[in-house]
């Protein structure tokens, strides 16, 4: 990370490492116990100590402060909060390292979404969409255009998957296990954003969600970061009811945009989707 960092961006490194270090107790770090501590986990001095920083240097560091630091120092900042891939991807990523091209860039494109419409089209009965690494919705088919609520009847731009999780509770009503699924889609919000923290879009949305939404600022205070990954959700659809859905999503190379297929994990949900096609036929064609 050299002096060149926004200083958003070197606000976020200080506070993802810090959120780090509350949780690494001594005894996981291999340090001796000193009875009662003020604050949870290590302090910074072990940090640095385990290291091999100076302590000074590294409280600049979470403070956020306009130093150059190094791939390897890095890596020994990283081995010592004990960070898993996922995270060290994120530290990296914050710190300068390679990125994901800027939503906004991703976003400009609309070519893009007309070229993947007839793909989505292609995959209903199952619900599909193609999204920004923000979370916005640039494109879906009918069976994802009535999962949730009816698309259509949203505004473009306000067909962000966070803000509405986050901002409308009859969407956030259809996960049956919304409580989960907040937790871990903020954890992936806080994997994409990385180091466009400081670009427009990317802080308008967070900035957004964090006033509109306590349940949003407080998960992201956490700083944890997940990848995309295969999951099963269950849905609660409002035309045919509960849904057991494995979510698989495919990275578009060069755009940061994902396509994200939902196909049915058993035999109930697979003839509900059938059933949920017919029943939304009429509606489309109107």
């Amino acid at each position: 990370m050299t002096e060149a960092r926004p200083a958003a961006i070197r606000r976020e490194v200080g506070d993802f490492l810090r959120s780090r270090r509350e949780r690494v107790t001594p005894q996981q770090a291999g340090l001796p116990s000193t009875g009662r501590r003020r604050t949870p986990g290590l302090r910074r001095e072990e940090v640095a100590v385990l290291a091999g920083v100076g302590v000074t240097w590294y409280t600049w560091l979470e403070q956020g402060r306009p130093i150059n630091v190094s791939t390897q120092v890095l890596q020994a900042v990283a081995r010592a909060l004990q960070l898993d891939d996922t995270e060290r991807r994120h530290l990296y990523r914050l710190a300068g390292g390679p990125s994901t091209p800027e939503p906004e860039a991703a976003e400009s494109d609309p070519g893009l979404a007309a070229a993947f419409q007839p793909v989505l089209d292609k995959l209903d009965p199952f619900p599909a969409c193609l999204q920004t690494p923000l979370f916005d919705v640039v494109a879906y088919n009918r069976a994802y255009r009535f999962l949730f609520t009816d698309m259509d009847l949203i505004p473009p731009g306000e067909r962000n998957c966070a803000v509405q999780f986050f901002t409308d509770p009859d969407w956030r009503s259809r996960y049956v296990d919304s409580d989960l699924v907040a937790a871990r889609m903020v954890a992936r919000l806080h994997a994409e954003v990385g180091a466009d923290i400081g670009t427009p879009a990317a802080a308008g949305i967070v900035d957004d969600l964090r006033e509109r939404s306590q349940e949003f600022a407080r998960l992201w205070a956490r700083h944890d970061v997940l990848p995309q990954r295969y999951e099963t959700k269950r849905l609660d659809s409002p035309l045919v009811g509960q849904l057991r859905l494995n979510f698989v999503s495919t990275g578009v190379p060069e755009t940061g945009h994902r396509m994200t297929v939902m196909t049915p994990a058993d035999e109930a949900t697979s003839r509900s989707l059938d059933r949920m096609a017919g029943l939304t036929v009429a509606t489309a064609r109107g």
